[in-house]
């Protein structure tokens, strides 16, 4: 049975950081491409970015890049995402997911999804 369970998220004033995890079982993260994802209240489910199988990793939107980012260690089967210089538009809860092949920014494209973490970004 394929689960996913994030963690690391909270309440952290502007300028400042989180590191999110995402641990895999019941997959051999060698073959698995992890995506992430976060929703905001009100808001559609958007992709922020994915590592692939091959260690490729792509980011989604401009925000993101500098100062997010993903890594991945298949020994712990687990994947992370460094989140720096954080604002209070990057509120949401976040979400991996798991699925194989090339990566996708649409949520249809990965089979299964942790729980998620809420984060908050907050003076």
């Amino acid at each position: 049975q394929v689960q996913l369970v994030e963690s690391g998220g909270g309440l952290v004033q502007p300028g400042g950081s989180l590191r999110l995890s995402c641990a895999v079982s019941g997959f051999d993260l060698d073959y698995a491409t992890i995506g992430w994802f976060r929703q905001a209240p009100g808001k559609e489910r958007e992709a922020v970015g994915c590592t692939s199988s091959n260690f490729g990793i792509t980011y989604y939107t401009d925000s993101e890049k500098g100062r997010f980012t993903i890594s991945r260690d298949n020994v712990k089967n687990t994947v992370y995402l460094q989140m720096n210089s954080l604002k209070p538009e990057d509120t949401a809860v976040y979400y991996c997911a798991l699925d194989w092949g090339h990566c996708r920014d649409y949520v249809s494209g990965y089979n299964y999804w942790g729980q998620g973490t809420q984060v908050t970004v907050s003076s």
